[in-house]
């Protein structure tokens, strides 16, 4: 996982999940649950979790909402990230960024490839930065929730994370 920990007192994030399918409700969606449960043990607040349908507009409207509150510190979106026709996160979401972290998506390709091989190449997985709110868009497999969350965001939410993290950012984000 890289980095080292300071001796900096934990700083618990304020996240929102959403989950774009078609076809899953709440007793279906494993991934959502999956990044509700880390987000929770690993010490961070989960102020918001919706499903919404696979639809640029429904997803850039709870997107947006999200990204206007300044209770929301993080948004993470699990599903719609592949190439079919339905699949629509990347699209949705793009155009709301200040600035994209390339470096996430290519990251959770790298570390994928060791998993299901060369299939990796059809995650459209992205993040990037918006208003002062991280937006990180996983796909929709459970396992690959599972990849960027303990090898990426886990330590990357910790500000005791070194030699940088995400974390530290949030407190100057929204200055101008």
């Amino acid at each position: 996982m890289g980095g080292h920990y300071s001796e900096q007192t934990f700083l618990p994030l304020k996240i929102a999940i959403l989950t774009v399918s078609d076809s899953r409700g709440e007793d279906q969606d494993t991934s959502g649950k999956l990044l509700k449960d880390s987000a929770e043990a690993a010490g961070h607040q989960i102020v918001a979790k919706e499903i919404v349908r696979d639809d640029v507009y429904q997803l850039r409207a709870v997107f947006s909402r999200w990204i206007a509150d300044p209770e929301v510190n993080l948004i993470l979106s699990t599903g719609g990230t592949g190439v079919t026709g339905r699949d629509s996160t990347p699209e949705a979401v793009l155009p709301l960024f200040d600035k994209q972290i390339e470096g996430f998506g290519e990251l959770f390709r790298q570390l994928s490839f060791a998993e299901i091989g060369t299939s990796t190449i059809q995650s459209r997985a992205i993040g990037g930065l918006t208003n002062g709110t991280f937006i990180f868009c996983l796909p929709g497999s459970t396992g690959a929730c599972r990849t960027a969350w303990e090898q990426i965001l886990l330590p990357q939410l910790d500000i005791r994370t070194g030699p940088c993290n995400f974390a530290q950012l949030i407190p100057r984000l929204r200055e101008h």
